[in-house]
């Protein structure tokens, strides 16, 4: 059986010169020009008209504009990454039409991240250096690994973050991503806050809280960059500091984040996981933040790609299931179970632990899901008589393959 090369982004900080600094922030000023204008165009043409403007009709249109004697600047850029805008513009739309993205958005210079994406025709790959186009040396980049022996990126992404930090993604295919060999084990996986997750073996994983420890730099930081006044330097070096503040945060959680998603996917067959609605959760004041920080959504999205990778099946739990509230020894369910309960007794005399027994009920929907690969009907009622809410299992799917910068 043949299988399907991966390809993964590798990605790697940068020190740029004073002068590829300076080429690249033009270049991040032209793509996002690009972008809105080709947005303003297309959303104009389909209110005035009623037309559909397309990737070809936009890539004339930035012809047209080269040749202006306003937009004569974008000539001093490479025209790459300016297409490559124009086509992810395209990409925006099709989802938007395919009802799997919102409507496209407008480029912000303060919002949005600086980024510009060059194809195999814009920069050269030799001897483990890169050389963009338009730039006479190549980048000064820390190798923390090594690409893939005789790989070479097909397409190489550069971007700065708030912090002000340089970095280069460069795609390519890696054989060393494979379908692991099978395996009997199957997990179910309980989101937390206090334990981040907690697995139907029992095992419960301390949940890092990776703002908490730099919340009083941040709160020191955002006072500083509140009392500078607006539009000066020293506002704009204060902004900074929280960025590094908030980079340093992310860092850490998306580090801890991919040690324990490679483990499960290594250790298990089968992933069983909720369907969790974050953005409804983040409502709940008293809990927005630490939920934030959880990053159960990062969780998830690492869990799919990473079991689409290796060969592993994920299933994802209707978040209507009452994972909480069902007793996994006798299949009934209480009326209520508030937040505060940790721990609690059924009739039929299990005593529960709340996160392990919610583990344990997630599993054992996924296994059913598993075993006859449709959706399992909702529960109406427990075997005692009691009314129960709505039970639904969706069947699993494979995800797509994301690129990412680590495995």
């Amino acid at each position: 059986m043949t299988t399907t090369q991966v390809k993964r982004a590798f990605k790697f900080r940068f020190y740029p010169t004073d002068a590829q600094a300076a080429e690249l922030s033009r270049t991040f000023g032209c793509v996002r020009l690009v972008y809105n204008m080709a947005l303003h165009a297309r959303s104009e043409a389909w209110t005035m008209r009623q037309e559909r403007v397309n990737y070809n009709a936009t890539s004339a249109m930035l012809t047209a504009w080269k040749k202006t004697e306003e937009l004569a600047f974008l000539n001093e850029v490479s025209s790459v990454p300016l297409q490559q805008t124009l086509r992810h513009l395209q990409g925006a739309f099709s989802n938007f039409w395919q009802k799997r993205a919102r409507y496209p958005r407008f480029k912000s210079k303060k919002k949005s991240r600086d980024s510009a994406e060059y194809a195999t025709s814009a920069f050269r790959y030799r001897d483990g250096q890169l050389t963009l186009a338009k730039m006479a040396e190549p980048l000064r980049i820390v190798w923390s690994r090594l690409l893939p022996e005789g790989q070479s990126p097909s397409t190489v992404t550069v971007s700065r973050d708030a912090a002000g930090r340089w970095f280069v993604s460069m795609l390519c295919e890696d054989p060393g991503v494979k379908p692991l060999p099978a395996l009997g084990a199957a997990v179910g996986i309980d989101a937390g806050i206090t334990s981040l997750v907690t697995l139907s073996t029992g095992e419960k994983i301390t949940n890092p809280r990776s703002e908490r420890k730099d919340r009083e730099r941040l709160a020191k930081a955002q006072r500083e960059f509140a009392r500078k006044a607006k539009g000066s330097k020293n506002r704009e070096k204060a902004r900074a500091k929280v960025a590094r503040v908030h980079a340093r945060i992310a860092d850490r959680r998306r580090d801890f984040l991919h040690k324990l998603t490679t483990r499960l996917v290594h250790e298990n067959q089968l992933v069983v996981i909720e369907d969790l609605t974050v953005r409804n959760l983040l409502k709940n004041k008293k809990l927005a933040r630490a939920i934030s920080d959880a990053s159960w959504t990062e969780l998830r999205t690492m869990l799919e790609y990473k079991c689409a990778w290796y060969g592993r099946d994920l299933v994802t739990i209707d978040r209507w299931f009452p994972s909480s509230k069902l007793c996994s020894a006798c299949g009934t369910i209480r009326d209520k179970m508030p937040l505060n309960v940790r721990e609690w007794a059924c009739d039929c005399g299990a005593v529960h632990d709340r996160d392990v027994n919610a583990a344990r009920n997630i599993l054992a929907a996924g296994l059913a899901v598993a075993a006859c690969g449709d959706g399992v009907r909702p529960q109406r009622s427990t075997p005692g008589g009691q009314s129960s809410m709505k039970q639904e299992v969706i069947p699993p799917q494979r995800t797509r393959a994301a690129a990412q910068p680590r495995g």
